[in-house]
């Protein structure tokens, strides 16, 4: 089985930061044609230009555009233009997404309808959106031509319940079974469809979670079997490799990616 991503197209939300622009480095490392999405415009622009800087010998491609995944259309317009330009869409990484201002300090009932509405609208339904105007890119064609890989971000959350955390695990336990449904019904054309379930990973968003919930990074770190962080790199890899040949038989799987916290 192949491992190459080589002349691969492929569309990546959430790219400016994180697991996201990790991911988005490796790809384009590894000579992907590739575009990545995020609603920040300054951040996306200085992400595409450290791309570049980065790996100089490429075979890679990379643009970028601005985009809100709740907007269906905004989605659309946007895969529906790069796939026009490079004629096929070979993989799919959905890793947009939002956390709840009271991380691990709000109860449930104490949730406000705007941070619910916002979270499900970016993780979920986002989500959906992007999936919505991949798939038809993806299908199996006369030809015989093999539909496609979607790699979606969970997390630790979505396989496991967290408490002060009813809106995020709500909405990454949805992402789990989006992720399923797809691979049950798009199987026949040639789709997969998996899912990365990160846990305590070094990115922005981890830490501004850390923080909210006061807890002490290197307590935290010695709770965890492995003892230590992973790294938005090494989710990367398992990224890529999802997207590669090398995984053509899994689909509809969820893969907790922690240490072994929840294990």
């Amino acid at each position: 089985m192949s491992h190459k991503l080589e002349g691969k197209v492929v569309v990546l939300t959430g790219g400016a930061s994180g697991i996201g622009l990790q991911t988005a480095h490796l790809l384009y490392s590894r000579g992907a044609i590739l575009s990545i999405a995020d609603i920040t415009e300054e951040a996306l622009k200085n992400a595409v230009l450290s791309i570049k800087a980065a790996f100089p010998s490429s075979t890679g491609k990379i643009t970028s555009a601005v985009v809100n995944v709740r907007e269906r259309a905004a989605v659309e317009d946007w895969i529906n233009s790069f796939v026009k330009e490079n004629g096929k869409l070979d993989g799919a990484v959905n890793i947009a997404g939002v956390a709840a201002p009271g991380i691990g300090v709000q109860a449930l009932e104490d949730i406000p309808d705007e941070d619910w509405d916002l979270i499900m609208g970016v993780n979920v339904r986002g989500m959906l959106n992007c999936m919505r105007a991949q798939i038809p890119h993806m299908r199996t064609f006369n030809d015989g031509a093999i539909g496609g890989s979607i790699v979606n971000a969970s997390s630790i959350a979505g396989v496991t319940g967290l408490a002060y955390n009813a809106a995020y695990v709500t909405s990454k336990h949805a992402v789990g079974g989006l992720t399923k449904a797809c691979a049950k019904e798009k199987a026949p054309q040639g789709i997969r469809c998996n899912a990365i379930a990160p846990g305590a990973i070094h990115t922005p968003m981890g830490q501004r979670g850390l923080e909210t919930m006061k807890v002490d990074s290197e307590v935290y770190r010695k709770s965890i079997p492995m003892g230590r962080f992973g790294t938005a790199d090494e989710v990367a890899e398992h990224v890529a490799w999802l997207l590669c040949d090398g995984s053509a038989y899994m689909t509809g799987t969820v893969q907790v990616f922690d240490g072994g916290i929840v294990c």
